[in-house]
């Protein structure tokens, strides 16, 4: 079963060594290879991607790690995806070109809205059941700020910036994006029209022709290298929300017949209910040991009628209850 890995940019040394901050350390921290950064180019499955921001963090102790990478970005730091995106006209096509690309550069997708007059508002989403570290979040959300003025030569400022906890250097963040941070549902900026269309300076169509084609071929790799399975399970985070739960709602989600996939989940060794069934259990467990949610809550996020039927299907999956399983767990804090 394959699993998805992002790519950790070779800048990130450059990055380290801007911040002051020691490899070995971090990288021991994360309990990663001591000689992870000689391997050639860096490939990390979700949680180990994670690992590596939380212990920066961790080895930047009290620092405003954030602002300081804001600061730090400059045109050599980019990676490909990223530097062809100074290649756009302006930030509303840098951002559709970024988050058409964005998986090759770490789990995460981007939203984008340009609707009224609200401008452009770019929403980070992160992978179902996985909480981001608040670095790696709060310094999304960063470079935003910093590619818009890198590339228009202006100080750009947001017009709102919402995270879903109050960072713990609210005030350094807010004197860097020159704009109040307020608490949201997501992780998510929005930038003035006039922002979002101020012409990029750093602008190379040129360029930009020139990297299309190999990050398409890049893309399309990624997409290959999933396993069925891989898709099926991310799928199923999307539909099973509304109660998707059905190899009609997947099959529809995926734009193939039942009798496909079920062939191809069986030439990998599965079955879709395997799937279904491992992905709620893995859903199940994330959100008692890290949310507060009730577990009708719970039951009605993962597709099932009624919390019976959740609890009778978790008892067959690990043998004790929401509740056992909840009271043993750490407590999310309030």
């Amino acid at each position: 079963m394959g699993v998805e890995r992002f790519t950790l940019d070779p800048s990130i040394k450059a990055l380290l060594n801007d911040l002051g901050v020691s490899p070995a350390r971090v990288l021991r921290r994360a309990r990663l290879p001591a000689d992870l950064f000689g391997r050639g180019p860096i490939a990390l499955a979700p949680e180990l991607y994670f690992r590596f921001w939380e212990a920066l963090d961790a080895e930047g102790g009290d620092r405003d790690l954030a602002v300081e990478i804001g600061r730090s970005i400059s045109v050599e730091m980019f990676n490909p995806p990223i530097f062809a995106a100074l290649c756009s006209a302006d930030l509303a096509t840098a951002a559709q070109r970024i988050a058409t690309y964005k998986p090759l550069i770490g789990p995460m997708r981007l939203e984008l809205d340009q609707g009224g007059g609200d401008g452009l508002t770019i929403t980070c989403r992160w992978p179902a059941g996985m909480t981001p570290p608040p670095l790696l979040a709060t310094a999304e959300l960063v470079f935003w700020a910093a590619l818009a003025r890198i590339a228009t030569r202006h100080h750009v400022r947001p017009v709102k910036v919402s995270v879903p906890q109050p960072p713990a250097d609210r005030l350094g963040l807010e004197g860097f994006f020159g704009a109040r941070v307020r608490t949201g549902s997501a992780h998510a900026i929005t930038f003035d029209p006039r922002d979002a269309h101020r012409p990029f300076l750093t602008e190379n169509e040129q360029m930009w022709r020139f990297f299309a084609p190999e990050l398409r071929r890049r893309l399309s790799d990624l997409q290959a290298a999933a396993s069925v399975a891989d898709r099926v399970r991310a799928a199923l985070h999307e539909t099973l929300p509304a109660g998707g739960a059905s190899m009609a709602e997947v099959t529809r989600h995926l734009a193939v017949s039942a009798r496909t996939l079920q062939r191809q989940l069986r030439l990998e060794g599965t079955t879709f209910q395997e799937v279904l069934a491992g992905t709620r259990e893995d859903l199940a467990r994330h959100y008692l040991s890290h949310s507060a949610m009730r577990t009708a809550e719970i039951a009605y996020l993962l597709g099932y009628d009624d919390s019976n039927s959740f609890y009778r299907a978790f008892r067959a999956w690990t043998g004790t209850t929401p509740d056992t399983l909840r009271a043993t767990a750490p407590q999310p804090a309030t």
